[in-house]
């Protein structure tokens, strides 16, 4: 077996607004639209996921919670309606998808050789949280390429964001060892936004443009400093910076896909291709890829 390879990340976020926007078959909700710079962000990154050609897309959700340890979906073919708890007008999608269970398993085996508490999601009737889906679905509608799904263990807010993110470090090494002995082609997806701060209420039209707008200056801010870094390949200066930025802009990447992604590439110090950036209820989303094969180049 050739040793498998990470092709690429991607930070992926997952407002289900883009679902929304975007009126796929599988979701229920109609709409007129709105969200385009992101949604057309997504365009652009699914025409680069074709170059890869991946086995599989592994995505780590942070609305995928378990308390006890660090989950893979564990069933081969799930089906089912996922339901966002928090807009179910904008969100109940239809979703039918294949896992990757032989990666998903040498997944647990490894984070749990590495000392992390691990198990194997069994249930046939499982209901796919909507972050997974929402991100799986924007980068590729086409559902024609196997998945694994890891859950949020969510102990950067309850052990402290240092020391849970030391957790997601070690997961992303699991993660690589995995990939590597498994022989896969392997995309990652960080399903996380970057400044969380949201408004408490929806406008009575969701979808209109004019009441969309950033959330909180200091937090926008914030996200322009980090993305020029990402931009920049200066990945050392966002990681010495992680723990202020989701101290003062209450950013979702605490919940550890970010760590956990950047940890299996080996944390490269190579320009991330901004595809753009846009917010949802207040919150700032970018879509970002790295492109491994330009780290072996450096």
């Amino acid at each position: 077996m050739d040793t498998g390879k990470i092709l690429a990340g991607f930070l992926a976020p997952h407002p289900p607004h883009l679902v929304y926007g975007e009126n796929p078959p599988q979701n229920e909700p109609r709409s007129k639209g709105g969200w385009e710079p992101l949604r057309w962000a997504y365009e652009r990154a699914r025409e680069n996921l074709e170059k890869y050609k991946p086995d599989v897309l592994l995505v780590h959700s942070p609305h995928w919670v378990t308390q006890q340890g660090h989950h893979f979906l564990g069933v081969q073919n799930l089906c089912g309606k996922s339901v966002d708890p928090i807009f179910p007008n904008l969100f109940r999608y239809s979703f039918e998808l294949n896992v990757d269970v032989e990666l998903a398993e040498a997944c647990c085996e490894e984070a749990s050789a590495a000392g992390l508490t691990a198990k194997m999601m069994r249930n046939p009737e499982f209901r796919v949280d909507y972050g997974t889906i929402t991100t799986l679905h924007m980068i590729r509608p086409q559902w024609d390429i196997p998945i694994v799904g890891i859950s949020a263990n969510n102990s950067p807010y309850y052990l402290g964001t240092r020391e849970g993110l030391e957790e997601m470090d070690i997961l992303g090494s699991a993660t690589r060892r995995a990939v590597e002995n498994t022989g896969r082609r392997a995309v990652l997806l960080a399903s996380n936004t970057l400044c969380h701060y949201h408004f408490s209420e929806e406008p009575a039209v969701p979808e209109d443009m004019s009441q969309e707008h950033p959330h909180d200056y200091e937090g926008y801010l914030w996200d322009m400093r980090v993305i020029e870094l990402l931009r920049r390949g200066r990945t050392n200066e966002v990681f010495e910076l992680l723990p202020q930025f989701i101290d003062e802009a209450f950013a979702e990447v605490k919940s550890g896909a970010f760590t956990w992604m950047f940890s299996a590439m080996g944390y490269p110090n190579i320009p991330g291709e901004l595809h753009g950036y846009g917010t949802v209820i207040g919150t700032g989303n970018a879509v970002m890829e790295w492109d491994m094969s330009a780290a072996a180049l450096a």
